[in-house]
C-alpha cells in the first residue's frame, strides 16, 4: 500500500502550469514544510516535501493556496528519474496529492492581508472597486 498523509505549511506560493494540447490540464507544484519531532532530544525539525496535484486540485491550489498556509494533504509517493543537461541521472521523489484541505482557520494563517470587517460584519469596500465586483 502506498498512502501518504501530511500536515504542514506551504514554503512559497504554488507553481501552476498548464499542459499543452486539447484539453489543457492544470498542474500545481508546491513544497510542504512538515514538522518532525525527535523523541530523544525533544527538538523540532522540518522536512520539506515536494507535492504535485493535477486538474481540479491544481485549480483549487491556484485560487486559494499561498505561502504559509497550513494544509492537510493525502496521496501517494511517486519516484522517478531523468538525465539532466550535464548527463547526470537525477532521482526524484514527490507526493502526488489526491486530497487537500485547510488545516486551520483562514484568519490564523500567515499570508496576504485580508480586509477587516466593519461593524455588523460587513467589509468596507474602497472607492473605485465597484467595477471589479462580480455583482451589482
Amino acid at each position: 500500500m502506498n498512502k501518504v498523509i501530511l500536515m504542514g505549511r506551504l514554503t512559497r506560493d504554488p507553481d501552476i502550469r498548464y499542459t499543452q494540447g486539447d484539453p489543457t490540464m492544470a498542474v500545481a507544484r508546491y513544497t510542504l514544510a512538515v514538522n518532525r519531532y525527535r523523541k530523544n532530544t525533544g527538538e523540532q525539525q522540518a522536512d520539506f516535501i515536494s507535492c504535485v496535484v493535477f486538474r481540479k486540485g491544481a485549480e483549487f491550489a491556484e485560487k486559494y493556496l499561498h505561502q504559509g498556509i497550513k494544509l492537510l494533504v493525502s496521496g501517494h509517493i511517486q519516484t522517478g528519474n531523468y538525465i539532466n543537461k550535464e548527463g547526470q541521472k537525477i532521482y526524484t521523489t514527490e507526493v502526488v496529492v489526491t486530497e487537500q484541505e485547510f488545516a486551520e482557520k483562514r484568519s490564523l494563517s500567515p499570508g496576504p492581508a485580508r480586509p477587516e470587517a466593519a461593524d455588523g460584519g460587513l467589509i468596507h469596500i474602497p472607492e473605485g472597486l465597484e467595477e471589479e465586483l462580480p455583482f451589482q
